[in-house]
């Protein structure tokens, strides 16, 4: 049938609803524009006709079904905005998935499978799956080609809940240029080894609160990226991955800024790393007014780390001294309680040119995962205060004025 007929059909089968508000809500099913739900044909031409008459609706509220019951094949596909109605749901309770074949990417401009741009107020919800078909990439690693599932780009006020996302070929999902968004109730998943599958990425955006939900994948579980600050974590079950991360921050000498992050209340099973900052050597900028609280961790190889010779895929990266450092200041760890896997406890790497300042911890007790084993901090140029702390930092009785500069020591517990 001829793409307007459809159209027609479907607005006239649309529900209309009286909010409280007195405004209305209408709702645009993408089976109502052609779409099959097989798994097998393509209904990318389904979700753009349904997304475009509901961006077009000017009276009220807009809601996109993805019905249950079935699967959606979709191509790399932009939901792009402005949009006349006064906001937008995608209501996914099916499956989408992505394309099973590299080829299929081809001419994609974008670096996103989904992605959405200048839509105030979204809400991305449902009970459904969003299939990103990761494991063809995951084999191309080193061709730098690998694609995020779902970027979301200038939606202030955006709303993430209750989706399944998995096996992305590389991010699950990435936040840019995002003002006032919350994420809640995510279940994110991917196998240990699939290669920077991050679970959600942040970058550029402000006031963001992630809460209750549950990432396994084969790299950072949360990264907060250049650009961020008022970022609020509580209640993220991670685990396997790499961790929670600030950063990286810094690449190739530029200037990146993250403030105001608190975590707390999130727990780590099996991960490589637990709560860590990252920067490279040479950049500038600073991550400041970071806080970790009431952390649990089991089996963790690395639970607190602070590296700035992060140079990834560079093994040596401290044995290369650098002018320039993203100033590290203002970091409290509080109530971190569990067990590690490795050695090193606590490791805080820091640069000679700038250090990290003002660093406290209190309350902190992580032993050995490993019967009989111990555990260990280990400083270089960090400078702050600790106690109750178990195994003890005795660096960070220091002051950076007196001892600066000052080589590694380490406390065996």
């Amino acid at each position: 049938m001829h793409s307007m007929g459809l159209q027609i059909i479907s607005l006239i089968v649309c529900i209309a609803a009286s909010y409280p508000d007195g405004g209305l809500a209408a709702v645009f099913n993408v089976t109502g524009f052609g779409a099959i739900g097989d798994g097998i044909h393509d209904d990318t031409e389904a979700f753009s006709q349904a997304w475009e008459a509901a961006c077009s609706n000017g009276e009220g509220s807009s809601t996109v079904i993805v019905p249950a019951g079935r699967t959606f094949l979709l191509s790399p596909v932009n939901f792009e905005g402005p949009c006349y109605c006064s906001n937008v749901h995608f209501q996914v309770l099916g499956k989408i998935v992505a394309p099973n074949e590299t080829d299929a990417w081809k001419g994609c401009v974008s670096d996103s499978w989904l992605h959405f741009s200048d839509i105030p107020g979204l809400v991305l919800e449902g009970s459904g799956v969003i299939d990103g078909r990761g494991s063809p990439w995951w084999k191309n690693v080193s061709l730098g080609i690998l694609k995020n599932a779902l970027h979301i780009h200038k939606c202030d006020g955006l709303q993430l809940r209750g989706l399944h996302h998995v096996n992305s070929p590389k991010s699950h999902i990435s936040i840019n240029k995002c003002n006032g968004v919350s994420i809640s109730g995510l279940n994110i998943l991917a196998p240990e080894n699939s290669p920077n599958t991050d679970g959600i990425d942040v970058s550029e955006s402000t006031h963001v609160f992630i809460s209750d939900s549950i990432i396994q994948t084969g790299d950072d579980c949360v990264a907060i990226n250049g650009g961020s600050s008022d970022i609020q974590m509580t209640n993220v079950s991670c685990g396997p991955g790499h961790g929670i991360s600030v950063g990286s921050l810094g690449a190739n000498g530029s200037y990146a800024t993250v403030e105001q992050v608190n975590v707390t209340k999130c727990n780590f099973q099996g991960t490589q790393n637990g709560i860590r900052i990252k920067t490279w050597p040479g950049g500038s900028g600073y991550a400041r007014n970071i806080s970790f609280e009431d952390i649990t961790l089991q089996d963790v190889e690395n639970p607190i780390i602070i590296d700035q010779f992060y140079c990834k895929g560079e093994f040596k990266c401290e044995d290369k001294p650098s002018p320039s450092a993203v100033q590290v200041s203002h970091v409290t760890y509080q109530g971190v309680n569990g067990s590690s896997s490795g050695e090193r406890a606590i490791q805080l790497f820091c640069s000679e040119s700038k250090g990290c300042t003002d660093i406290k911890m209190q309350q902190i007790n992580i032993t050995s995962a490993i019967p009989g084993a111990k555990t260990y901090a280990i400083c270089k140029n960090a400078y702050g205060e600790s106690s109750s702390t178990s195994p003890p930092v005795p660096c960070l009785t220091l002051h950076h004025d007196d001892v600066l500069g000052r080589e590694a020591s380490a406390v065996w517990v």
